[in-house]
């Protein structure tokens, strides 16, 4: 799962639209159209999901490192 992201048409920074989703289920919806109050510009932006990409936290930087001891030689 990730965070759906558009880009703020007044600022050209990416911002959270509040929805999560699938990557593969977010690519194959049908096409719809969604409103975000954008924090940045301080308005309501209107998009297309065409226009949106989903984001994913980096899971390497979060999972457990194991012991230098652990790892095979």
């Amino acid at each position: 799962m990730g965070v759906v992201m558009i880009k703020c048409p007044e600022s050209g920074r990416a911002i959270a639209t509040g929805m999560e989703a699938d990557r593969e289920k977010f690519r194959r919806s049908p096409v719809f159209f969604a409103r975000t109050f954008c924090s940045i510009c301080k308005a309501s932006h209107e998009w297309f999901a065409r226009e949106a990409w989903i984001h994913e936290p980096d899971e390497r930087c979060h999972a457990p490192r194991a012991a230098p001891a652990l790892l095979p030689a």
